[in-house]
């Protein structure tokens, strides 16, 4: 609008028109994921990043790439190949007042510094009566269907959400890789990020600033009123996909993404029960011990007399993981057994 038109306008007693929102632009999982961290280092000094590749390679999945060009190597640090020995070097960095972002490569090798995540990290602040903080973050890649075979396809959140002590992210949106990273920096306690495999390629529209997201709650990306569908990380889409087929079926569902997976955020999930009495919980991993099973025995305990029908889980199926591409997708969870689960608990009561 010219200064001739605004006036003109402000003369006839019209308001002018607000000035417009910030042009989104186009980005993928794993570019918002390097913003992120971008973002971070430039906003505090303390923060740096540490693991396997990070740095002249740019990362196994290609997050740190440029970010050694840009911060050097005290900031953006190749390790050795000793999960234990850099997780161990971020843990004493962020008791030292540092900000570490540890990146592990995949979840199947966070194993090898479990002893450093569970009996250090994790404790501190309890074994030293509140007189520690360990304010460091852990990132790593889950989840299988890329034909990685048994050894790089795992999917341990729940392990991790198992573990008191630790907050524990699994983004599943271009906003939450974005805008995770910096409220999980704040945290006095270690939190624990999971990025599916399967994300990184996703892609969509940002905001150019589009600021920090809620690490203290679940979302609801779908509403509905016939059944409720959790779901994180890599099961969120298919659970997305599900509802719209649903949908064209005359079933309405709600879809609720955990995201923050310990402390789990009962109400929000509590809440979408009662208005559907009907839960479906999808999850990646094996079903006995899984993250599933937890939201089931929370919804069975707080909100029995709210449910319609029993409640359903759609997990993986317990085998180690098949690098053949038909076995893979046949042990995981898929939109067509979604859909018949949800059907299965709509149909229960008549």
């Amino acid at each position: 609008m010219s200064p001739r038109t605004a006036t003109a306008t402000h003369r006839r007693g019209r308001k002018a028109s607000a000035p417009p929102a910030p042009t989104a632009t186009a980005t993928t999982y794993r570019e918002a994921l390097r913003e992120a961290h971008r973002e971070a280092m430039r906003r505090d000094p303390r923060v740096f990043l540490m693991g396997e590749d990070v740095g002249r390679y740019g990362g196994a999945f290609a997050v740190s790439l440029g970010l050694l060009e840009e911060f050097g190597e005290d900031r953006v640090r190749d390790t050795p190949l000793s999960e234990a020995a850099f997780t161990g070097a971020g843990i004493g960095a962020a008791m030292r007042g540092m900000r570490p972002v540890v990146e592990i490569m995949t979840v199947n090798f966070s194993l090898l510094a479990l002893d450093q995540v569970l009996n250090n990290a994790a404790t501190l602040r309890h074994m030293s009566g509140g007189q520690l903080s360990v304010p460091l973050v852990i990132r790593m890649t889950t989840g299988a269907g890329r034909q990685l075979a048994a050894q790089h396809s795992h999917s341990l959140e729940g392990w991790y959400a198992h573990i008191p002590g630790l907050r524990v992210l699994a983004p599943a949106t271009l906003e939450d890789a974005r805008g995770m990273l910096w409220p999980a920096l704040q945290d006095p306690d270690p939190v624990v990020i999971f990025e599916h495999g399967s994300l990184y390629n996703l892609s969509g529209h940002l905001p150019a600033d589009p600021g920090p997201v809620d690490i203290e709650r679940a979302a609801v990306r779908r509403s509905g009123t016939d059944v409720t569908l959790v779901a994180f990380g890599g099961t969120l889409g298919k659970a997305l996909t599900a509802a719209e087929s649903l949908a064209a079926q005359g079933i309405s569902a709600e879809v609720v993404d955990l995201r923050v997976l310990r402390p789990l955020d009962d109400a929000t999930i509590l809440e979408s029960v009662a208005r559907t009495h009907r839960l479906v919980v999808v999850d990646e991993a094996w079903r006995t011990g899984s993250l599933a099973a937890e939201v089931s025995a929370r919804v069975a305990e707080q909100a029995f007399f709210e449910l319609d029908a029993h409640v359903e889980r759609v997990g993986a199926v317990e085998v180690p993981v098949p690098y053949a591409q038909h076995l893979e997708e046949a042990t995981l969870p898929q939109v067509p057994g979604i859909v018949e689960a949800a059907r299965r608990a709509v149909g229960e009561d008549g």
